[in-house]
């Protein structure tokens, strides 16, 4: 096993970590493990090594996932990928070419109310 500078510890942790976004990845797309395992051209067992953080899941692996639809730079860093201006709605891309043309206080401003208005419907 690879071993990082950071110790072999945490590099066994950010495979469990990596391995466990795969495995979420691939449930969000509703496939079964030999489903994501045919896509990506590996057994099921070794795709249950890859999602259980034993195993390295490696560029070829994770470029063949990104074309089945999984979400790379969320199972590598745990922050799902930028959306796309077209998942948006009409009035969704309007409100953000208005908030682009706002001064930074009244963003400030606007996004407090925001706030409050998302405050106040978890308590309904």
């Amino acid at each position: 096993m690879f071993i990082c500078k950071y110790g072999k510890g945490t590099f066994v942790h950010l495979l469990e970590e990596i391995g466990a976004r795969l495995q979420a990845e691939r449930k969000r797309l509703d496939l079964t493990q030999d489903q994501m395992a045919a896509l990506v051209g590996v057994s099921k067992r070794t795709l249950a090594s890859y999602e259980g953080g034993t195993r390295e899941a490696g560029a070829a692996l994770l470029n063949l996932a990104a074309g089945a639809g999984v979400d790379v730079l969320y199972v590598l860093t745990g922050a799902p990928s930028p959306q796309a201006a077209d998942s948006l709605s009409a009035e969704e891309a309007e409100f953000v070419v208005m908030l682009r043309g706002m001064t930074d206080s009244d963003k400030a401003v606007l996004g407090r109310t925001a706030q409050a208005f998302v405050k106040a419907n978890s308590w309904k």
